[in-house]
């Protein structure tokens, strides 16, 4: 029997505020546990919420970014549990009234074609706080410094067919959110999460299959891998015989399995009602309007003016906007050196392998784009090679340092004395009498060869131009 993936993703994501949701603890990421908190964020007896009235903006700017349709009256319920991670044994969250609603975002699907996923609501809510396990595994800690911190909450309606579109959606949503400066969507510090639904029905059938809930996934890739295993493990389930129970599970990245954690809940059993503490949110048509006019320009706008005002093909400009501070990055580089192509092939080549092997973004690093300029400038100086300039990047991204304070202390100024490289160019030609002969007879691209190794001798030093130019004078006499 054939069947067909369906999955739905609920992706929170952290708002770039100064302070909590509901009171005026800071809203930031510190290793030290309980020292961001309050009276409120600890739900203590008496403690009255106030809401971040930024929230509500960074909120209705997500919702206008992602296509969504604007609840002019909304308002916050309660939503009922009991968990040691949430003090006050609710959670406030949009429930019955959210703040956007039938949106959506377009990707490529597993063939190219573009795909519209729909986006069901946007809610705001307070973050609960986290659970930290004793090694041991015999105590559990809590730590409440991101309780209260406000989230929106992206739910799409079960549009997704396959671990592949699940991830290009993500990687789209943070695009987009990180474009409209609502979260840094880091998914490492727990600014972006997500949870998956996902079920397995015949082919044709208009049915849902039983569906599972994943979670614990701290990464695109563990997105992705946790779905495709999932659907192997239901697809086995159902090819016995057997039906698949309705749970949440959680993805071991260890292992690369999902585990069962419990039995999912159904929104019934969060008993949800409105909160009587917190006035209703109300905006006006002006307010929403506006929202929509602020929108900063997007990543398709601006790789469209990567390619007229600076020339960059269609691929470069795309890699560019891929990431806003990637294309911030870009554009800070070419204020002290404008040459767009050059600079876009540095960042795309040896300075992203560099964040890659770091696992950092373009501004968490210490070499900035007046260093990337600088570097590119000794280049056109001729003051270093571009084979040199890979190495002094390298060092330069890993110290900290200037790439003129790394060429100087590492001694590899590019050598341009003309007498210094007369005799190595004499070496090599006495050294390699065939390859010299091969040029008499015309086959002058073997000068490649011989440049190369006047390099070799001189560590990568020499002016390969002044080299080869060398190198002909030599050779034809």
């Amino acid at each position: 029997m054939e069947f067909e993936v369906v999955i739905g993703l609920e992706v929170h994501v952290e708002l770039q505020t100064e302070s909590k949701l509901f009171c005026a603890c800071p809203n930031s990421f510190v290793p030290e546990p309980n020292v961001n908190t309050c009276p409120v964020c600890l739900g203590f007896p008496g403690a009255l919420p106030q809401l971040n009235s930024n929230a509500v903006q960074q909120a209705l700017t997500a919702s206008v970014a992602l296509n969504c349709e604007i609840a002019l009256f909304s308002y916050f319920d309660r939503k009922n549990y009991f968990y040691p991670d949430m003090p006050k044994g609710y959670q406030l969250s949009q429930y019955f009234e959210p703040i956007g609603s039938r949106g959506y975002i377009n990707i490529e699907d597993d063939n190219g074609l573009l795909k519209k996923i729909r986006i069901g609501r946007i809610h705001m809510e307070e973050d609960a706080g986290k659970l930290v396990h004793a090694v041991s595994g015999d105590a559990s800690m809590v730590d409440y410094n991101r309780a209260g911190v406000p989230l929106v909450e992206i739910v799409t309606e079960p549009d997704l067919s396959s671990p592949g579109e699940s991830r290009r959606y993500l990687e789209q949503l943070k695009r987009i959110l990180q474009y409209a400066r609502v979260s840094d969507c880091k998914m490492e510090e727990g600014s972006l999460r997500c949870d998956a639904n996902i079920s397995l029905r015949p082919v044709g059938s208009e049915v849902f299959g039983s569906k599972t809930e994943l979670k614990n996934m701290n990464s695109f890739k563990a997105v992705e891998r946790s779905l495709e295993h999932e659907i192997k493990r239901q697809r086995d389930i159902l090819m016995r015989g057997e039906k698949v129970l309705t749970q949440t599970l959680r993805w071991d990245e260890d292992k690369q399995e999902t585990v069962v954690m419990r039995g999912k809940l159904e929104a019934h059993d969060y008993r949800c009602f409105t909160d009587s503490e917190l006035a209703p949110i109300e905006l006006t048509p002006e307010e929403v309007d506006r929202a929509r006019a602020a929108l900063p320009e997007m990543a398709e706008a601006r790789a469209a003016r990567f390619i007229d005002d600076y020339g960059l093909p269609e691929y470069d400009a795309g890699v560019l906007t891929s990431s806003r501070c990637l294309a911030d990055y870009f554009e800070s580089c070419l204020k002290t050196y404008n040459n767009p192509k050059v600079v876009s092939n540095w960042i795309m080549g040896e300075f992203s392998a560099q964040l890659n092997n770091a696992g950092l973004e373009a501004d968490q690093c210490s070499f900035r784009p007046s260093d990337l300029a600088e570097l590119l400038q000794m280049i056109d100086e001729g003051l270093i090679s571009g084979k040199i300039a890979k190495e002094v990047l390298e060092k330069a991204f890993q110290s900290g340092k200037e790439p003129r304070v790394v060429v100087e202390e590492e001694g590899l100024l590019q050598i341009s004395d003309q007498s210094e490289l007369e005799s190595i160019v004499e070496k090599v030609v006495n050294e390699n009498a065939d390859s010299v002969e091969k040029y008499r007879s015309g086959a002058t691209r073997v000068i490649g060869f011989l440049v190369g190794q006047v390099m070799k001798e001189t560590g990568g030093k020499a002016n390969p131009g002044l080299v080869n130019e060398l190198l002909v004078k030599k050779i034809e006499g």
